[in-house]
């Protein structure tokens, strides 16, 4: 196996890994045992071990000595702290993208809006809603074109996915997020950068408001 087709092989472990954390198939505080998920993948450990490392990188999970890997648990006051950064990062990734999207990009971020207004007609899926809305926010965060901005709210977004999967089971919430997107979308179109920040920066805000009433 080549050094490329290894660093394909753990890319896929770890996006597994990943949506077994997010679709609660791994519980928080599951241990990550490399031999039994090298075996419940049928891959050898190394990838699994790689990727296990990348998942305590991300704050998806947490390694303690003697105890090995788990699935992270964050409690409400670290819960809240993610957040408050989020609400600051991702209002500066929308001030950027307000600044340096093409029409193109606003295209697309629009049409990502409409997919997700037309499916509030239909039931709600929790993986599908959740995936629209992190393909929304990574869209945003590209045309910042801030690397090391990205990469944290990468991190931060992973992390408060964790308490968020229920978030997309009300119409109430689901009706909000698309409202919230359609107002960021609007202002990065009008090129109103403080008005982008503002907007993503209250759609955090309230994303956490309401998980708090979950």
């Amino acid at each position: 196996m080549t050094a490329s087709d290894r660093a394909l092989l753990t890319d896929s472990v770890h996006d597994a890994l990943r949506e077994m954390i997010f679709n609660g198939e791994l519980e928080p505080d599951s241990p990550l045992s490399v031999p039994a998920l090298a075996a419940r993948l049928d891959v050898s450990r190394t990838p699994v071990r790689e990727a296990v490392q990348q998942l305590i990188y991300e704050g998806l999970a947490s390694h303690t000595r003697n105890a090995g890997a788990r699935v992270a648990s964050l409690d409400a006051d670290t819960l809240k702290s993610v957040f408050e950064v989020r609400e600051v990062l991702d209002g500066l990734a929308a001030f950027n993208a307000a600044l340096g999207a093409d029409n193109a990009a606003v295209d697309q971020m629009r049409k990502m809006v409409q997919v997700q207004r037309e499916l509030l007609s239909e039931p709600p899926d929790q993986h599908r809603d959740a995936l629209l809305d992190l393909q929304f926010h990574t869209l945003i965060r590209d045309n910042a074109a801030n690397r090391p901005l990205s990469e944290a709210l990468s991190r931060l977004d992973g992390q408060s996915h964790l308490f968020r999967s229920d978030m997309w089971v009300t119409d109430l919430n689901r009706r909000l997020a698309v409202s919230e997107h359609d107002r960021i979308v609007a202002a990065i179109e009008a090129g109103n950068a403080t008005a982008a920040r503002e907007a993503a920066s209250a759609h955090v805000a309230g994303i956490y408001v309401r998980a708090q009433r979950l």
